[in-house]
């Protein structure tokens, strides 16, 4: 009997993964929808894509909110709200008919919606659950945040193309919001209220006590944090990887291709294919990370990144060619891969502050996304075509694998691939 509520924990992952699925929906439309948006209301691509960017930065500076608000209020309560507020937003698009209110929906409404659902969900999930096999999971849930958003890509560029944007919008709606009971009926907070210890795991963990404010826990853990070496070299190379996935690809392959004359279903299919190939890449990186040293896992994903976006523009045609292809199934195995390794180190140097001081991170990602968002509309608009930005994102992936390898080796780190660490007070080097 107590194996099976212990096996609850996978069950709690299960509707973590649906959940994260479900709040990736609406995050799939912006790449898909730029075309139709620009047809109808003659929007440029600087405008959309500073809307996009809005959304990009409140989903990551909502996350280390959301992390300590999940500690005060529970898991259930944040990651329900979120999905209505994301349900709610979505279909609010259908109404818009200016500029700032595609800023106000897309941008304020959903970037807080899809921001207390951000990667500190799935450290909050790992940490509390888990203890055997915490990177295996780590990395399916993280396939869940980032395949949800890619394999959607199709749905709503076929739907946009047959029914139109806004009832792509209104199915976006429709499916974050068929989520929330789930999470209602059997998401649970801790392994304790059930009787019994994460899985993997020996001991009954005691509920730890709730935080104080989640505004003051967050900008506490950050404080501490930000007095580490580790805590800037993981930010910096995270800012880096959104920039290369979520502002750029996520955002801007689609329109890239439409300029080479490839329709946008098709390239929509690309980016779905992307989103299949990220399973397989993260689930691998989530199971090499309960090996390997994760610092050398980031430095080879970012430097294989790197590399292939250095070729992309000159694989851009009206269809779809093998060399095409063979990016789309690299490219997508290394997509979220940097995720497993980034959250175990910080576990590995933050201890129990780990799920607060990665949504930190994770808000760096989310800069870096939305900087690349807005700069590559800008570029696209001056220059007339993408080819700087690849140049530019491939360059800085290199540089975001130099940067992993700054990470010093610690007493928490020497210890093996998933070791837990000391608190804060021990880990003042590490540049």
């Amino acid at each position: 009997m107590i194996r099976s509520r212990q096996n609850w924990a996978w069950v709690v992952a299960g509707v973590g993964f649906v959940a994260l699925v479900g709040a990736a929906a609406f995050r799939a439309t912006p790449g898909a929808l730029i075309e139709p948006l620009q047809r109808e209301f003659g929007w440029s691509t600087g405008t959309v894509g500073f809307a996009v960017s809005v959304n990009l930065m409140l989903f990551g500076l909502t996350a280390p909110f959301a992390a300590a608000l999940m500690e005060r209020l529970g898991v259930r309560k944040v990651v329900a709200s979120a999905l209505t507020l994301v349900a709610v937003g979505s279909g609010l698009t259908v109404l818009m008919t200016a500029a700032w209110q595609l800023v106000l929906f897309w941008g304020v409404l959903i970037g807080l919606g899809t921001g207390s659902m951000a990667l500190a969900f799935v450290a909050t999930i790992t940490g509390r659950w888990f203890v055997k096999h915490r990177g295996l999971v780590t990395g399916i849930l993280s396939a869940g945040s980032a395949t949800g958003q890619l394999v959607f890509l199709p749905v709503v560029a076929a739907v946009s193309e047959s029914s139109g944007w806004r009832t792509a919008c209104v199915v976006v709606s429709v499916a974050a919001l068929a989520v929330v009971p789930l999470v209602l009926l059997f998401l649970r907070e801790h392994p304790a209220d059930l009787g019994v210890p994460p899985y993997g795991g020996d001991e009954v963990v005691p509920v730890p006590p709730a935080a104080g404010g989640a505004a003051r826990t967050a900008v506490r853990a950050l404080a501490g944090a930000a007095r580490t070496g580790p805590f800037w070299f993981l930010a910096a190379g995270f800012a880096i990887c959104g920039a290369t996935t979520n502002g750029l690809v996520g955002t801007h392959f689609i329109p890239a291709a439409h300029d080479h004359g490839m329709p946008t279903t098709t390239a929509a299919g690309l980016l779905a294919l992307v989103g299949i190939f990220d399973i397989v890449g993260t689930v691998l990186s989530g199971w090499l990370t309960d090996r390997v040293d994760s610092r050398v896992l980031l430095a080879v994903y970012y430097a294989l990144r790197g590399a292939s976006l250095l070729v992309l523009p000159q694989l851009f045609q009206d269809s779809v060619h093998p060399s095409m292809l063979v990016f789309i199934i690299f490219y997508g195995l290394d997509w979220v891969a940097t995720v497993p390794p980034t959250v175990a180190l910080c576990r590995q140097v933050f201890g129990l502050s780990a799920p607060v001081v990665f949504g930190w991170v994770f808000a760096s990602h989310q800069i870096g996304a939305a900087i690349a968002a807005t700069a590559a509309g800008i570029a696209r608009d001056h220059f007339g075509n993408y080819s700087s930005t690849w140049y530019a994102a491939g360059l800085l992936s290199i540089v975001a694998a130099f940067l992993s390898m700054r990470i010093k080796r610690s007493p928490a780190l020497a210890g093996g691939p998933e070791q837990p660490s000391g608190d804060l007070t021990t880990q003042r080097t590490g540049g």
